[in-house]
């Protein structure tokens, strides 16, 4: 799988067929290489719910990270948005097609494609999000896009952060031939309420800016970047799950 870009920013069709004995196949191939490479603490990942509809929001720091995250989930169908030019490889093709992802491309909103996320999301898929919508590559948490918040308010999905750090330099540690140290941090799981507020795009980002927040508090504060001082206050728009 690749880059997990927002409803918003995008544009694309679906790609629905699955195979569930492969999916399981590529399960264990990459927990066993991401193992290998990696120090993997994943203790967090009990607090993922074992059912049920939920968006997963996570940092988007490198490729790593979904092979990583996925095989851990408990065995649950994970789908997520890709960039659209992965199909040009049949190896991506097949790859991405396995795990049921939605190809996008950039530059213009796409219901088709938020039809198709809020679809599987209702079915009871996790769906994957970074709404960075890129790759940091430093690991310090950017600038989101709203696409989540759309998602989140059409389908009334709860939303978990997910996120995870010490894997920025894992290339030159694999040169190295030194594993790399891969830290999963679970939040608490919060559905989106606009408190009787018209919903507009001011409102999508005061939101948004939640939403982010709750991911940075979850980072060392050297990655918290831009929400560092959102991650200290308390939000109005967030109903927290018990």
């Amino acid at each position: 799988m690749t880059d997990m870009i927002p409803p918003d920013e995008t544009k694309g069709s679906n790609m629905s067929t699955r195979n569930p004995f492969a999916r399981r196949a590529l399960n264990a191939f990459f927990y066993l290489l991401t193992t290998a490479i990696c120090e993997v603490e994943a203790d967090a990942l009990a607090r993922v719910p074992p059912r049920g509809p939920l968006i997963l929001v996570s940092n988007h720091v490198n490729a790593l990270e979904i092979p990583v995250l996925v095989p851990r989930l408990g065995g649950r169908p994970v789908s997520g948005f890709f960039a659209s030019y992965r199909l040009e490889s049949r190896w991506m093709r097949w790859l991405l097609t396995t795990y049921g992802g939605i190809p996008v491309q950039r530059g213009a909103p796409d219901a088709k494609a938020l039809r198709s996320s809020a679809e599987r999301i209702q079915a009871g898929d996790i769906f994957a999000l970074a709404p960075e919508g890129t790759r940091s590559r430093d690991g310090i948490l950017g600038r989101g896009r709203a696409g989540v918040v759309v998602l989140a308010l059409e389908t009334g999905a709860p939303v978990l952060p997910v996120v995870h750090h010490g894997d920025a330099h894992w290339q030159q540690n694999l040169k190295r031939l030194r594993r790399t140290p891969f830290r999963i941090e679970v939040g608490t799981p919060f559905r989106l309420n606009s408190r009787g507020e018209k919903v507009n795009r001011t409102l999508r980002q005061a939101m948004l800016a939640e939403v982010m927040a709750q991911m940075a508090a979850l980072l060392p504060e050297q990655f918290r970047g831009q929400h560092a001082a959102g991650a200290a206050r308390a939000p109005r728009y967030l109903d927290f799950l018990r």
